[in-house]
């Protein structure tokens, strides 16, 4: 199977000061990556390598056609002023279109079209006329999701996505992503904080320090030194 993103000895970084150094990583079709490690330690710079917002400095990065072609989904780390915008959930969503609509001043049907299913898909279709500001948490992440699957049907990338949502809807959220990965298919590449879950649903997890510490699956990473301090665990067998 061939590689959607291929990282061989990438530096990415800023002003002549690298964040990620010596990267070497490839995402595959199916993939559902977890990226974990401490504040500073590179996560946030290597989302916008992968998104193509930083040229390596370094190393070369090699990206597939059709995520050339069909793009990244991106789900960012939400701020206020975001969470409160004065926007219908469907002009939220149908803005994850933009990238298609090219030179053209209005948004086609067959855009339009792809905004209700992905709205439908995601279970908010019946909001679309409700301002989004109004909306709870759960259903928020659920629109910016639906809103990212009009960008892609390839690959999201999501940063930081259960930051301040209650435990019932961050366990909503995990199997909406896990189902959106095993039934459609979807690349899920995700930085996050909440390592108990990363654990329990991601394939491979990635640990940065500006170098990968790991990369493995979640049941290798429970036994590496790195990974029992991570997670606050002292053996594999609490995490069993």
């Amino acid at each position: 199977m061939k590689p959607f993103i291929v990282c061989e000895h990438v530096d990415f970084g800023y002003e002549n000061q690298d964040a990620v150094i010596d990267l070497s990583l490839a995402i595959y079709p199916g993939d559902y990556l977890c990226i974990v490690g401490a504040n500073g330690s590179g996560k946030s710079t290597l989302i916008k390598g992968l998104l193509g917002l930083l040229t390596p400095t370094a190393g070369t990065m090699t990206v597939a056609g059709e995520l050339k072609k069909g793009g990244i989904g991106y789900l960012p780390q939400q701020t206020a002023a975001q969470q409160d915008f004065p926007a219908t959930v469907g002009e939220v969503v149908l803005s994850g279109a933009l990238s298609r609509r090219g030179n053209l001043p209005f948004y086609s049907r067959k855009e339009k079209e792809l905004a209700l299913r992905s709205m439908d898909r995601l279970g908010v279709l019946g909001l679309e006329k409700k301002c989004y500001r109004e909306l709870s948490g759960g259903q928020k992440q659920r629109v910016l999701i639906a809103r990212a699957l009009c960008a892609t049907k390839h690959m999201l990338i999501l940063d930081e996505p259960t930051t301040g949502l209650d435990p019932s809807t961050i366990q909503d959220f995990y199997r909406l992503v896990r189902e959106l990965n095993r039934k459609d298919n979807i690349t899920i590449v995700m930085v996050s904080h909440d390592i108990r879950n990363v654990i329990l649903h991601a394939d491979r997890i990635l640990h940065m320090q500006q170098h990968i510490l790991f990369s493995g699956t979640p049941k290798e990473y429970k036994k590496t030194a790195a990974g029992k301090v991570f997670l606050g665990a002292e053996t594999e067998e609490e995490w069993e």
